[in-house]
This record gives C-alpha cells, sequence and structure tokens, in this order.
C-alpha cells in the first residue's frame, strides 16, 4: 500500500528517526554512556571527533570534549589574539594567531602522554590522564590579551605599575569561566572517572595551564593536588619548569618558522621517540629524560628559540610597532570600557579582573576606527604605524648584568645564564633506567661559553627629527661613559657635530629608553 508514493514503512522510520535525534539534542541519552567511552550512536550523533586540517601537523584529530572547548566564545576569541603582535609589520607570512596554536599544542600534549604510555605501560597513564593534558594544552593561552606578550609584558607594566600580573592567571580564571558559561563541559569533567579518590581532575588542568605551583618547584615535599607524586612527569608536558622543554615550545618553533620563513632545526616527532620517564635519584621524582645522543639536538632547540628572538621576536623594527601599540593602548586605556558582570565596566588594564569584560578584549578594536574625538591621539599613532612612519632606533648597546630597574631586551637559550642542556636528564640504551647529566664539554667544544646578553635600545618617538643626530650622538656617549659596548648601525656613522644637547635617561622607569 502507497501513500503519496512513499511506503508507510519509510514514512515510519523517518518519524522515528527524528524523534530519536530530538531526543539526542535535548540530552536524553547522554546518561546512558560513561563519560570517557560514549555508546556508538552517541559518539556518532552528538560526541564525534573533530579534525582539523592543521598548516603545521596536517589532519589533527581531537578528543569530542575538546571540540565542545573550542566551540566556546571563551576560546574563540584566540582568533583574533596575534602570536607575533607586530611581527606582521616585518614579517608578511607572520599572522598567525593564538587560537591554531593551542590547537597544535593540545595535539602535541597527547601525543606525547600516549607515546610514553605506549613506551612505558607500567607508568599506568590513563584516559583520564591524557585528556586531562591536552585540555591543558588546548587552554594554557585562553588568558592571553590583545597583541599576545605586548600586552602582558610592556602594557600591563605601564598600565598598573604596582601590580603584579602574569597571562597564566587569566587563562586559569578563563578556564573557570569558560566551564562555568558552559555547564554541559563542566559536567563531563567532575563526573570523569578519576585514576585514584585522592586526585581531581579540574585542580590538575589548572595545576598544568599554570605551570607552577607558590611555593618552588624543587621543594622536598609535593606540592600538587591534580596527581600525586607518582605522575609527576605528566606536569613536564605542556609547560616544563625544569628545563623548559615542552609541547608549547614545540608548536610555536614550528609554527613561527614556518610563517616567518625561518628554518626550524629542530625534530619534536623524532624526541617523542627517544624519551622515557626515570626516577631520579637526585629528588626522587618521576621526570622525562632523553637519550644520550639526543644532547646535540636539544642544543639545536634552544639555539632555535634564541634564534626566532634575535631575528623576529626583537627584532628592531618589530619592537618600534609593539612600543606604539602599546603607547596607543595606554592612551586609550581609560577611554575604552568593557560590560563584565552585574553591569559594570572595566577599562583595558581593568578587563582582567571581570572574565566577561576580558572575553571581549581582543586585538580588534573597532572602537579606534571610530570619528571619537577622545581617542584622536591612540589613532594617531596607529595611523603613523599605518604609514609606516615609525618610531626610529636612535642606538643599541650590549649592556652585560644591568641590575637596575630599567627593561632591557633579553636572549638566552631559556634559562638565563645558564647552560639549559644542563638542566636536562638523559639515559642511555645500557642503562634505560637510570638518569644522569651530560656536561657541555661531553657534547661538543664548538657550544657556546655564554648562553645569555643583554642589550639596551633608545627610539626617536617625535616626528621632528631635528635633533636626531645629536641624540645619536649623545647616545654614544652616555654608553662609554657607562662601559657599555655600542652596537653600531650605518645612520649611526653618518651622525653630524652638534652642541648643546644633554641625553638624560630616567631611571626607575619600565619600558625601552624613550625620549
Amino acid at each position: 500500500m502507497f501513500i503519496d508514493n512513499v511506503p508507510n514503512v519509510w514514512k515510519l522510520t523517518c518519524l522515528i528517526y527524528d524523534l530519536l535525534m530530538f531526543y539526542l539534542l535535548m540530552g536524553g541519552l547522554q546518561d546512558l554512556c560513561s563519560p570517557m567511552k560514549p555508546s556508538p550512536t552517541v559518539s556518532v550523533l552528538l560526541w564525534s571527533r573533530g579534525v582539523f586540517n592543521d598548516s603545521i601537523h596536517g589532519h589533527v584529530e581531537l578528543h569530542p570534549l575538546l571540540v565542545q572547548i573550542i566551540d566556546t566564545p571563551q576560546f574563540q576569541r584566540l582568533r583574533y589574539i596575534k602570536q607575533f603582535s607586530g611581527g606582521y609589520f616585518v614579517y608578511p607570512g607572520a599572522s598567525h594567531n593564538r587560537f591554531e596554536h593551542s590547537i597544535g599544542v593540545a595535539y602535541l600534549a597527547g601525543l606525547q602522554a600516549k607515546t610514553l604510555r605506549e613506551n612505558q605501560p607500567d607508568l599506568e597513564i590513563t584516559d583520564e590522564d591524557i585528556l586531562c593534558v591536552e585540555i591543558a594544552g588546548l587552554c594554557h593561552d585562553l588568558g592571553h590579551g590583545p597583541f599576545s606578550h605586548l600586552f602582558d609584558q610592556m602594557f600591563m607594566p605601564q598600565a598598573c605599575k604596582n601590580e603584579e600580573w602574569k597571562h597564566e592567571d587569566a587563562s586559569v580564571k578563563m578556564f573557570e569561566y569558560l566551564l562555568e558559561k558552559n555547564k554541559d563541559i563542566q559536567k563531563y569533567l567532575t563526573e570523569m572517572k578519576k585514576p585514584r579518590d585522592e586526585d581531581d581532575n579540574l585542580v590538575f588542568i589548572k595545576e598544568l595551564i599554570f605551570g607552577e605551583t607558590k611555593s618552588e618547584v624543587v621543594s622536598s615535599r609535593w606540592q600538587y593536588k591534580g596527581r600525586g607524586e607518582d605522575k609527576s612527569f605528566l606536569y613536564e608536558i605542556v609547560s616544563n619548569k625544569q628545563n623548559g622543554i615542552d609541547v608549547d615550545k614545540f608548536d610555536y618553533f614550528a609554527r613561527d618558522c614556518h610563517y616567518l620563513g625561518l628554518k626550524n632545526n629542530f625534530d619534536h616527532m623524532r624526541y617523542f621517540k627517544f624519551t622515557r620517564v626515570i626516577e631520579v635519584e637526585t629528588d626522587e621524582r618521576k621526570h622525562i629524560c632523553s637519550r644520550d645522543k639526543e644532547a646535540d639536538n636539544l642544543y639545536d632547540l634552544f639555539y632555535t628559540r634564541n634564534r626566532l628572538h634575535r631575528r623576529a621576536c626583537q627584532h628592531r623594527v618589530k619592537m618600534s610597532v609593539d612600543i606604539m601599540i602599546k603607547d596607543a593602548l595606554l592612551k586609550a586605556n581609560n577611554l575604552i570600557q568593557f560590560e563584565g558582570r552585574d553591569e559594570q565596566f572595566f577599562t583595558i588594564s581593568k578587563a582582567k579582573n571581570d572574565m566577561e569584560a576580558y572575553t571581549q578584549l581582543t586585538g580588534h578594536r573597532p572602537e579606534l576606527e571610530s570619528s571619537s574625538s577622545e581617542l584622536k591621539q591612540a589613532k594617531n599613532i596607529l595611523k603613523r604605524i599605518m604609514r609606516r612612519d615609525l618610531y626610529k632606533l636612535v642606538g643599541e648597546a650590549k649592556v652585560g648584568h644591568f641590575n637596575n630597574s630599567l627593561y632591557c631586551i633579553t636572549y638566552d637559550y631559556g634559562k638565563g645564564d645558564k647552560d639549559p642542556v644542563g638542566c636536562c636528564y638523559f639515559y642511555n640504551k645500557h642503562e634505560p633506567q637510570k638518569a644522569f647529566h651530560i656536561t657541555r664539554q661531553q657534547v661538543s667544544n664548538f657550544l657556546p661559553d655564554c648562553f645569555w646578553e643583554q642589550t639596551i635600545r633608545l627610539y626617536w618617538k617625535s616626528k621632528d627629527e631635528t635633533h636626531l643626530d645629536a641624540v645619536v650622538r649623545e647616545f654614544k656617549v652616555w654608553c662609554y661613559d657607562n662601559g657599555f659596548q655600542v652596537i653600531f648601525r650605518p645612520a649611526m656613522l653618518e651622525v653630524k657635530s652638534f652642541t648643546g644637547i644633554r641625553l638624560r635617561i630616567q631611571q626607575g622607569c619600565r619600558g625601552h629608553f624613550r625620549l
């Protein structure tokens, strides 16, 4: 029997399917599936894994919960936060954002944890451990402000001079706010199985995001609460305070070099294959250790970091643009406000105190494109950037250990003036359960003797260049008087004679030397 040329059985099937879909979307079957292993039906219809075609790692497959986190406004704001701030005005390809970097870190965090579990089943790494590490990798940069490190390292110290603030603090707060606004994600994590009763998955994720406890990481007493001391190595995957080797660096090295057009000499996939977890005798904790033959490759890792800072992060033109953006933000700080909880409004520098307001704070500010006369000074600075009328570099000098409160540009290998590889643990194939250090001399005599260098820079902000030559000359004299090695540039060699100009460097101000 046919009705409208369609069999009744087919119509009934369609009706049942529609009802089932409605029931699923209303969450009716979610209680029937465990937090970690949804039923096949729910997995296909609601909890399917996400596949992202990443420019660095290829096709990246992520856990369904990570996809749910990505699809929130709190995470989507990272699309509008430049990874490289003013670097886009120097390197045309450096337009990448924190969004794709965070996805890459989540992928690498899971990959390293899974590799360790596969190679060492005795570590008892659980699915829950891996998921928490992946979430921490995904959310570790949620707290970045506009233009990334420009905001927390240049703008905030001048806008809030008496406050100590790091973007990791905001990342933890933003993660808590994300859970508050997305109850399904919060419920999933709260009800997720714990490896042991004393473990706490939410605390574990936040500890991984923040990277360290308030007390010293090397304390004899275990400071973390999310996981026990036998899982100490998990705290070295996303943010490694022991030696700085972590998946955050692996991704931004590969990603920054790719978009900057520079060569990355470090292969993180090879690193994964030659690492294992070993209990170290000195602190009786388990650490991620590398094969002894990989020491030279680790020097390549830290050399890549130093080279990125010299050629890109601290590029003189890039820093000029950064200073101008910072100055524009300072001019607009009290003129642009964001609505937070309870209809309260917050300035740019105060938005960090309210995550609802902070969610709106990104690198895209349409207010600065308006015709408001109050924002004229800030807009004029931004117009100068677009016209390439940038602050000019007067001079640069090496200063050695410059221990006053002036801001200096630092180049290092990630551990100050220390050899970072000296902080790493290694093993050899004959004794894979014994961890040890390797000295620089054991690796090569061609490695650097110094791992740290500081320079100062003076920028000329005014459009009037009448006295610029005089300032260049006076800067050189000031450097010589203080025993600093001047880094000569062609413009400095063409300085004309002058009289009557004295350079005064104000002590106690953070920021680049400025006139």
